[in-house]
């Protein structure tokens, strides 16, 4: 019920002294504007106060207020004040349309000429206060009031600008006794909208004042029909806003389009509903405007029907709104999300007026002509806002136009704007982006309130930089300060994934808590969760995770596939390409790949031919340089190197590093030395720091026992400055508390440990021979293990 809502208790604490106060000033206004010696107040006699009223009521009608408000004034001269009644007074307030001086003004005339006292002034009054923004004015001319009648109550309901003072109010009222009429409940409705009043509390209250209505007989009423569709799609609630609309007896233009913004706003999921609803108005001739317009023109674009969406651009500028800014807008919108930008960019040139609103749209789909969009804006004289600068920043993020995202960071530092979390994380993200990671620290740590987008953008942002290990300490600090969300998890899952010096056990911790979260099922969290299990060896936990998943999508399979290419089990990874093959899912360019990997490790060319044909003209996926390396890498493997090299020569744009080091393994397995000679060439011209080449050449010759070029090679290398790379090993110990494994190298004596270990090591070494020879176990090595382990 609605009294389960507290009473209001600062609505009528304004002191008497207050309303006193003003009263006295507005005397003083109006005396003071009798004396004035340029009164406007002319002597013209009026045969009575009908005649008055007529008068002013008919240049209200024609929008005409100050024509209105001199003919009140030559009725407030000596003898004519008889001419004046209740009724010239409500229209003289009306027509000050929220000016506060010329209300204070005819204020203080009724206060003197003791009108103050009927309720329809007072009313008409407290109206035009609340229109002039001085509510608290409004609240004292309410509480003076001995008897206010139910108008006086809903002037004071809808002066309120907070959704939860006006339902409070509301529930005062219903304390009271007050009997709600159709404004009452059409005015409490409309505060319900509000999804930031308490959570759900406003639906709440929305749903106790439906039932009153249906109790109180108002159910046929339009105007609280259409507030209670308006409520039900504003909180999603589609099902019971059709309800309503399909038992309102009488139907005007708002009732159906309340109903087709309600369908519209919820995109595609209610877009056919929108369509039909839009046709059906066409046939019952309601006489459609904008509002209607763009509700049918935004369904198209969700629903990507592009036939009917031109056939209401089309009504749209029969009906005269061919030019209309909102309309325009939303077909701009249309168009882009049906790929048609030619006619999206028409749209645009012909608008004769253009918002903000209009520049960032077209902003938004035009990435490559952003930063001239940008400043044509400017030249229009049209300010951009946060979400301009949002679009723009996204455009200059995915082009890597560093140069241009360092003057728009200047921009929106000189227009406040870098102050918006939205505009904030687009600088952290964008900063990442160009490798600027410590800038999108510092923009992070800058700001007033680190809400989760912000820290899920810096950890993805050191991730993409390839720094795992401060990803996942940001992560730490995060979720002391936030509730992470599936794309934190993500993230972090991302890092511990590529991260060769973080702990598995910490990996498994992110998995525990997630669960605990309920975001275990979440597709962009399982598939991420697979992934790193894959990435860190444990396909079995990889497969559990895959199976538990409910939603399979093309990332889980994705990821699946790639988990057991990387470990080499062919069998698995065909099998899981064809159930996706029979349940025509899509497949992208990384399925591929994993799978023309699998089958290059198991030598499988000519099913590594099928499949790259499949790609490339059944599935339309244009093949890149990974998929030509991995394809020579599998000819060369069975040692068809010259099908290898001739393949590598039809890749457009000619082989990269990865394609000649593919193939110069190759020329190593089979002994190959003019290919090889041939491609390390090219990689040296390539890459002239890299050691792998001339390695790989310098054991080539010593395999074929020529070491005057082995010795060539290495003068090479010496000559260009170039080391070989040291190879690292990793060991994960039991300790859950440590976030880095313990990283071992040839020479290293980095280690506090590292005496001890070599002695380990060479035990262990000793037992193997040991154990080879005799073949045998070697003795009891287990207590010989323990006492050197232990020093």
């Amino acid at each position: 019920m609605l009294h389960s809502l507290p009473p209001p208790s600062k609505f009528l604490n304004v002191h008497k002294t207050t309303l006193q106060r003003s009263f006295k000033t507005c005397l003083k206004l109006f005396h003071s504007l009798k004396k004035h010696e340029h009164n406007l107040f002319e002597k013209i006699p009026q045969p009575n106060a009908s005649s008055i009223n007529r008068s002013m009521l008919n240049f209200l009608h024609k929008n005409l207020p100050f024509q209105a408000l001199s003919v009140f004034k030559n009725q407030t001269q000596f003898p004519f004040l008889q001419n004046i009644d209740e009724v010239t007074l409500a229209l003289s307030f009306k027509a000050c349309r929220g000016e506060f001086i010329l209300g204070a003004q005819i204020h203080g005339f009724v206060v003197a000429t003791g009108f103050v006292s009927r309720v329809t002034v007072s009313n008409s009054l407290m109206k035009m206060y609340c229109k002039a923004g001085r509510f608290e004015l409004a609240l004292c001319v309410f509480e003076g009031l001995s008897c206010p009648d139910i108008v006086s109550w809903n002037t004071i309901l809808s002066g309120f600008e907070k959704s939860v003072d006006a339902l409070n109010f509301a529930c005062f009222m219903h304390l009271n006794g007050v009997v709600f009429d159709p404004v009452t409940y059409t005015t409490a409705l409309s505060f319900c909208w509000d999804r930031d009043y308490w959570d759900d509390h406003g639906f709440l209250f929305g749903l106790q004042l439906h039932s009153l209505v249906v109790k109180c007989g108002f159910g046929c009423e339009v105007f609280i029909g259409n507030a209670l569709v308006t409520m039900y799609s504003r909180w999603g609630g589609l099902d019971e806003a059709g309800r309503v609309f399909n038992e309102m007896t009488i139907r005007d233009l708002v009732s159906w389009n309340a109903m087709l913004s309600g369908y519209a706003q919820e995109g595609e999921c209610y877009g056919l509903e929108a369509v039909l609803l839009f046709g059906n108005m066409v046939r019952e001739g309601m006489l459609l405007d904008h509002v209607s317009l763009t509700g049918a023109i935004s369904a198209c674009g969700y629903t990507k029907n592009l036939e009917f969406g031109k056939q209401i651009h089309g009504l749209a500028q029969k009906l005269g709104y061919g030019t209309h800014v909102a309309v325009c807008n939303v077909l701009i919108s249309t168009y882009s999300k049906c790929k048609v930008l030619r006619d999206a960019k028409a749209v645009f040139q012909d608008m004769s007026a253009r918002n903000v609103v209009s520049w960032t749209t077209l902003i938004s789909i035009d990435e490559e002509n952003v930063v001239s969009l940008f400043n044509a804006m400017r030249v229009d004289g049209v300010y951009p806002n946060d979400v301009t600068f949002i679009g723009l920043l996204h455009a200059i993020t995915i082009r890597n136009m560093v140069k241009e995202g360092l003057m728009v960071h200047g921009l929106c530092l000189k227009s406040c704007l870098s102050s918006e979390q939205n505009v904030s994380n687009s600088l952290i993200t964008m900063y990442a982006k160009f490798e600027s990671i410590q800038e999108s620290k510092k923009i992070f740590e800058e700001l007033n309130y680190q809400g989760t987008i912000s820290w899920n953008a810096l950890i993805s942002g050191y991730a993409q930089n390839g720094l795992c290990k401060e990803a996942f300490l940001t992560f730490l600090s995060a979720i002391k300060e936030i509730k992470p969300n599936q794309y934190t998890f993500g993230s972090v899952l991302n890092a511990i994934a590529a991260a060769e010096d973080i702990s598995l056990k910490h990996g498994q911790r992110c998995h525990s808590h997630l669960i605990k979260l309920g975001l275990n099922t979440d597709p962009f969290v399982a598939g991420a969760l697979l992934d790193m299990y894959g990435k860190r060896g444990n396909i079995n936990e990889s497969q559990r995770v895959f199976n538990e998943t409910p939603e399979k999508t093309q990332f889980s399979w994705t990821g699946m596939i790639s988990a057991y290419a990387r470990h080499g089990d062919y069998e698995s990874v065909m099998s899981l390409y064809k159930e996706i093959e029979r349940e025509g899912s899509n497949l992208d360019s990384i399925t591929f790949l994993s799978v023309l990997a699998a089958c290059c490790r198991k030598g499988m060319v000519d099913v590594g031919h099928i499949i790259f044909d499949s790609m490339v003209k059944k599935h339309s996926i244009e093949p890149t340089p990974e998929h030509y390396s991995i394809m020579v890498d599998m000819l060369g493997r069975v040692g068809r190197l010259d099908e290898a090299e001739e393949l590598m020569h039809q890749i457009p744009g000619g082989p990269g590093l990865s394609v000649l080091q593919s193939l110069l393994g190759s020329c190593k397995l089979h002994g190959n030395v003019e290919m090889a000679e041939r491609v390390v060439d090219s990689l040296i011209q390539m890459d002239p720091g890299s050691s792998g080449p001339y390695v790989l050449m310098a054991n080539l010759y010593a395999e074929k026992g020529n070491w005057e070029k082995v010795a060539e090679v290495r003068k090479g290398m010496r000559g260009r400055g170039v080391k070989k790379e040291v190879g690292f090993s990793w060991v994960d110990v039991a300790n859950v508390d440590s976030l880095h494994l313990h990283g071992f190298s040839s020479g290293d004596k980095s280690h506090p440990e590292s005496e001890t270990i070599d002695r380990m090591a060479e035990f262990l070494g000793l037992q193997m021979i040991f154990s080879k020879e005799s073949g045998g176990t070697g003795g009891d090595w287990h207590r010989e293990f323990e006492l050197v382990s232990h020093g």
